[in-house]
């Protein structure tokens, strides 16, 4: 089955179709004559004249909507599709699921804040955690022409805002909690909710939602019309009823109706328990054993820069990507529970986001941390002494440094480490560059604690 609509003009391939679609930040129609020049052989507008066939709709986006609903209408009837969305957890919980399918002999592919994965591994980047309409689109095309019976996707709170998952119905719904985060783009926590509230709208007549029971929103993600299912510790229809958890893993016992199940995962935390919870149910309730499922969950893994570990000596450095008050809390408190030595956190904050949380954030840190290392995360035209400023309004004791260069920062926190220590390196957790707000910078966490590593060998 082919693709050959699109909405940005960089990506138009010659005899492609474009359509030039308004957004809340941008208007298509300026962006025409490249398109043409890349090689579009049709235009579909509003108003204009061009020297390629042109067709004009009163709105771009319903015919946008409408085409491409009916024309790929075969993959969707055909391919079940599971969507997670909330504010920490979803690329881990999209992440597993799209494993433990593969695992169980399924062919499924992924789409979000890791890239694009189909059941070989073969991957690509992508711009945003949920992208453009027809980047989602095209992506599952590729994914049902390559055999893919069910796919995974992360719905972020402004690709559902920018109406990029309008048209899609799903089979699953995933809701994992809501925490403070985007409030730069959404303004109050109210619109947030409401805004991913959306995706619970478009489940399929048959489809189901799992939301978790131990947040305080799981009501209102529990729509009337939807056949609701919850999951959590405190409580819920799959409840884990005990569980613990080391540096090698974690262990727990989960009840659903009158079975109960142990689990094993590589994953570490709470937390992760969480992230895995609403996989196992969905398998289950595919019609999956709890003894078959039990049998790939310790195969699992986290996905790059998700809790990613890395072997120091008899320290553990830990690269991830918490970026949020909820995030931090939950990674740190989970490493501070089982390590036996001392927390060493370095950190930044991107700029141009909500300075709000700033504070709140280096307060959660410092909590919890040895020594914290304040240092430079995407600037995004932000400038730096604004951003630092902030976080320093959270300081709550003389334990920290600041070093804007990130690599140094990372540096010093390995030279902190002894015996038995941990050492968290977050807020990028995957990305691989580094905006530095006038250029960007190759920039890998993972692979400068490598090259660190190997300098003091």
């Amino acid at each position: 089955m082919k693709f050959d609509i699109k909405t940005d003009s960089r990506k138009i391939k010659p005899g492609d179709t474009f359509v030039a679609v308004k957004t809340i930040a941008n208007d298509g129609h300026k962006y025409i004559e490249n398109a043409i020049a890349a090689g579009a052989a049709k235009v579909v507008c509003e108003y204009g004249e061009y020297s390629v066939p042109t067709v004009h709709v009163p709105d771009t986006r319903e015919y946008l909507d409408h085409y491409l609903e009916t024309t790929y209408k075969e993959v969707f009837d055909n391919m079940n599709i599971m969507v997670v969305t909330g504010t920490n957890g979803k690329t881990t919980m999209a992440y597993l699921y799209y494993q433990a399918l593969n695992l169980l002999g399924k062919r499924c592919a992924y789409l979000g804040t890791l890239g694009f994965f189909e059941p070989e591994g073969k991957m690509y980047k992508l711009d945003n955690t949920t992208p453009d309409i027809c980047e989602i689109y095209e992506a599952m095309v590729s994914a049902y022409n390559n055999g893919c019976q069910y796919f995974s996707i992360e719905a972020s709170s402004q690709g559902i805002a920018h109406h990029r998952l309008d048209t899609l119905h799903y089979d699953y719904a995933v809701f994992t909690n809501l925490t403070r985060d985007h409030l730069d783009f959404h303004k109050t926590m109210e619109n947030y909710a409401e805004t991913k509230r959306k995706v619970f709208e478009n489940l399929k007549n048959t489809g189901k939602a799992f939301i978790n029971f131990d947040d305080e929103r799981c009501s209102y993600y529990s729509l009337n019309q939807n056949t609701n299912f919850t999951y959590g510790v405190n409580g819920g229809d799959y409840q884990v009823i005990d569980y613990n958890f080391s540096l090698d893993g974690t262990k727990f016992t989960l009840k659903n109706n009158n079975e109960t199940q142990e689990f094993h995962m590589k994953l570490v935390g709470l937390y992760n328990i969480y992230n895995i919870l609403p996989v196992i149910a969905i398998l289950h309730d595919m019609g999956y054993s709890y003894e078959k499922i039990a049998s790939v969950t310790p195969k699992l893994n986290n996905g790059k820069g998700r809790m990613e570990m890395i072997k120091y000596k008899d320290n553990l450095i830990v690269v991830d990507y918490a970026h949020t008050p909820d995030g931090l809390d939950k990674i740190i408190g989970t490493f501070k529970e089982i390590t036996k030595g001392n927390i060493y956190v370095v950190f930044g904050v991107r700029g141009s986001r909500d300075r709000e949380k700033r504070p709140e954030m280096t307060r959660i840190v410092m909590s919890y941390a040895k020594k914290t290392i304040i240092t430079t995360n995407h600037l995004n035209q932000e400038d730096i002494n604004q951003i630092v400023g902030d976080l320093l309004k959270g300081v709550i004791n003389d334990d920290y440094e600041v070093i804007l260069d990130r690599r140094e920062a990372i540096e010093k926190g390995i030279s902190y480490l002894e015996s038995g220590d941990v050492l968290l390196i977050l807020g990028k957790g995957h990305e691989d560059y580094l905006n530095l707000g006038d250029h960007t910078i190759h920039f890998d966490d993972v692979e400068e604690v490598n090259k660190i590593i190997a300098e003091l060998k």
